[in-house]
């Protein structure tokens, strides 16, 4: 694991959408399907056709370790992205999860598996796999652009995209804004009631 996904890992999203001036949030309805999941990594990007997912698998078999598939279903909800044993070759070869503006099936194993999976919800029925889609090309999902490469951070809160390029800036300042954050906590919850008052009239004079 490199140091920059372990350190984005120690950051919380709410964090990271602060020092990108909250710009690239994707949609809150693209929700973790476990409370407990994290991701930090490097964004494969697919575009399918209206309820298809064929090229999720050629996604899988190209993807690095560590590589997170940023999946733009256009947000249908009848037909699933993925399924258990799709996930299971995901997570046999090491890639970190995956962010869609679709659905899932399969939800109960798909937990039982523990792979992160970020989106819309669940459904019973299979995508087709006539083909079409796209890999590694420029996408929108959840109002925001990805492109192929970007960053990916997500949580419990939500997910984050980091342009190229401007890892080491938006990490710095998140870190800063986290460092912040527990001071400003420290501060104002160190005495009880007496303190909680001097942080409001602190913050309420400015």
């Amino acid at each position: 694991m490199s140091n920059l996904v372990e350190r984005f890992l120690a950051v919380p999203t709410t964090a990271i959408s602060d020092a990108t001036g909250g710009h690239t949030n994707l949609d809150a309805n693209i929700k973790p399907l476990s409370d407990h999941y994290k991701i930090a990594g490097r964004a494969v990007t697919v575009r399918l056709p209206d309820g298809e997912n064929k090229a999720v698998l050629e996604a899988i078999s190209i993807a690095q370790k560590g590589d997170i598939l940023v999946i733009d279903a256009k947000g249908n909800t009848n037909r699933a992205v993925a399924g258990d044993f799709v996930a299971s070759l995901a997570k046999g070869l090491g890639i970190q999860g995956f962010v869609v503006n679709g659905v899932i099936r399969d939800i109960a194993a798909m937990r039982e598996l523990d792979f992160p999976i970020f989106a819309l919800g669940t459904t019973v029925a299979s995508g087709n796999k006539h083909g079409g889609g796209k890999v590694n090309v420029p996408i929108a999902i959840g109002g925001v652009s990805v492109q192929p490469g970007d960053f990916i951070v997500g949580d419990v809160d939500g997910v984050v995209v980091i342009p190229q390029g401007e890892e080491e800036e938006i990490l710095k300042k998140a870190e800063e804004k986290m460092a912040k954050d527990e001071a400003r906590e420290k501060e104002a919850l160190a005495n009880g009631e007496e303190s909680i008052r001097k942080y409001l009239e602190k913050a309420l004079a400015k």
